[in-house]
């Protein structure tokens, strides 16, 4: 088994739509970002190509290339799980904790779950989504921008060749 840890913070904007985990969420902000600014995926993204020693998403999809812009987070989450599989990787588990102010994410938490668990190939209880608020403090509390933070477990499945994939 292998572990890695993802990171992502986006800044909020009035005039985009606010996506996380794959679901648009009705708020007057949405995130600022190349894609459709899914920081909740982002950070998947990266706890995945973290635990297998891919480097991390801006590698793989690059806010550079015109290819990704407005592109769907998911389709990126799909991506990243075929890197995962070409190397013989699986998902185990992932455990994600959003810092927002608001708006109040109780009400999608079971949509994003289905959403990541089925793009990750996994049942959606091997998916954990928190939410939390940082009390009023800082740039979060401020309402500038929402981060999300993400542990991910991966396996190495058994292949037929002898010695293991990095």
């Amino acid at each position: 088994m292998r572990s890695g840890i993802g990171y992502d913070i986006h800044r909020l904007t009035p005039g985009r739509r606010l996506i996380l985990g794959g679901v648009d969420i009705p708020f007057e902000k949405g995130l600022i970002g190349h894609s459709d600014a899914d920081v909740l995926i982002h950070a998947i993204c990266d706890a995945l190509l973290g635990a297998a020693g891919l480097g991390d998403i801006g590698i793989h999809f690059p806010d550079t290339d015109p290819a990704y812009r407005g592109i769907s987070s998911m389709v990126l989450l799909e991506r990243t799980v075929l890197l995962l599989e070409d190397r013989h990787f699986s998902v185990i588990n992932v455990d994600v904790t959003v810092l927002a102010q608001a708006p109040k994410l109780s009400p999608f938490r079971h949509v994003m779950q289905e959403n990541i668990a089925g793009a990750l190939h996994v049942d959606a209880d091997c998916i954990n989504i928190k939410a939390t608020t940082t009390e009023g403090l800082g740039a979060i509390g401020n309402s500038e921008g929402i981060a999300v933070l993400c542990v991910a477990m991966i396996n190495q499945k058994e292949t037929n060749s002898v010695e293991k994939l990095p």
